[in-house]
């Protein structure tokens, strides 16, 4: 009785019970980031880090017996704790184990760990499954789309590279130095802190801005028709 009970709350998201517990779970996750947000603050009132630290505590408590029951409820066991879902169920409470009577400043890495819990959230949320959905309908597509972009970040950055290195030899040192300008450019970001002055400099970056916006437009269509294509199967 006790065991159908615990799977209606915590594996089964699609009952009264489980999305509730997945609901309670999403709020939990969020104010914990906002917790984790909180504590950069400097000089915070001690009252204020106290709070933070006992409902740190009470967080971990909960996403702790979250994990060990869907440990116990998933057969084998194992087979959850190596799932994305469970590495990352795992990581979300590692920091505060690890950090339990040992200097936190020799390990302050960990708590970078705690950031692992937003991804708590990909679980409890149908449109983001079908977000994932999406991305693995055109992954082969993307991973296409990642090549080229990766060589025609290079391209950019020899072409930037020979036409300014002369005119401006501290900001285009390399072709490597010349890579933040073509990230910068190629996205179109232009944060404006490195910029062509030659006149070959300003119409190679002309074609550059061009092919960027196209690169910033191809990927979002092709999720866009995915995530449509995904959707109007869900209503069918």
């Amino acid at each position: 009785m006790l065991k159908k009970f615990l799977i209606k709350l915590v594996i089964e998201s699609d009952t009264k019970l489980g999305r509730r517990f997945d609901i309670f779970i999403q709020i939990l996750i969020v104010l914990s980031l906002i917790s984790f947000s909180v504590e950069t603050i400097p000089d915070l009132d001690l009252r204020i880090i106290l709070f933070l630290e006992e409902f740190e505590l009470f967080t971990v408590i909960v996403f702790s017996i979250e994990l060990l029951l869907r440990l116990t409820l998933t057969k084998p066991p194992f087979k959850y704790l190596i799932s994305f879902f469970g590495i990352e169920d795992l990581l979300a409470v590692l920091p505060f184990y690890l950090s339990t009577g040992v200097d936190l400043r020799s390990i302050r890495i960990f708590r970078l760990f705690r950031l692992f819990r937003i991804f708590k959230l990909l679980k409890y949320n149908s449109a983001i499954d079908r977000l994932l959905f999406a991305f693995r309908e055109i992954k082969k597509e993307l991973f296409i789309f990642l090549i080229a972009t990766i060589f025609l970040l290079y391209v950019s950055s020899v072409g930037i590279y020979y036409f300014e290195n002369a005119a401006q030899p501290d900001q285009f040192k390399s072709v490597f130095h010349s890579m933040w300008w073509a990230v910068a450019t190629l996205t179109t970001v232009g944060y404006g802190d490195v910029y062509p002055i030659t006149v070959g400099g300003k119409i190679f970056t002309t074609f550059i801005v061009f092919i960027g916006m196209g690169l910033v437009a191809v990927p979002t269509g092709l999720l866009a028709s995915a995530l449509s294509k995904t959707i109007e199967e869900d209503k069918q």
